[in-house]
């Protein structure tokens, strides 16, 4: 699947994001979008076999906020919520986001812990299991 294909380095966040934007279409039937530009990024270490995804519609500020969503991901994905290892073959498709108008609300303490709790339930929600080493 893709998580064999990311640690074989045949997807990387090096990608040319054209090229994996086509890859991910033909092989596990992508949007072409969604694979090229989309991806915010790998975890854990930014090399790992999970993947964050923006599929939002003009939200507002998200930009302001991409950074933190991103380490929480990248905590999330280092200490999962089953025994504090690391996740593998999780794909999270940020869909909608409400943020407070005022900027002091948008910070990384209110942010990088909010997310990664939603991550984290997100996933327990989706059946999660053990895997051996």
């Amino acid at each position: 699947g893709l998580a064999e294909d990311i640690d074989e380095g045949n997807v990387t966040p090096r990608d040319d994001p054209k090229a994996r934007g086509k890859y991910l279409a033909e092989k596990y039937g992508w949007d072409k979008d969604i694979g090229a530009r989309k991806i915010w990024c790998f975890g854990p270490e930014t090399t790992g076999p999970n993947v964050i995804l923006d599929t939002t519609k003009g939200v507002q500020y998200l930009n302001e906020i991409k950074d933190s969503c991103v380490a929480a991901f990248q905590w999330a994905s280092k200490e999962g919520p089953l025994a504090d290892e690391n996740m593998r073959g999780c794909q999270f498709e940020i869909q909608d986001v409400v943020l407070h108008t005022d900027a002091i609300h948008r910070g990384g303490g209110q942010i990088i812990p909010t997310c990664r709790r939603v991550l984290l339930a997100g996933l327990l929600t989706g059946s999660p299991r053990l895997m051996e080493p």
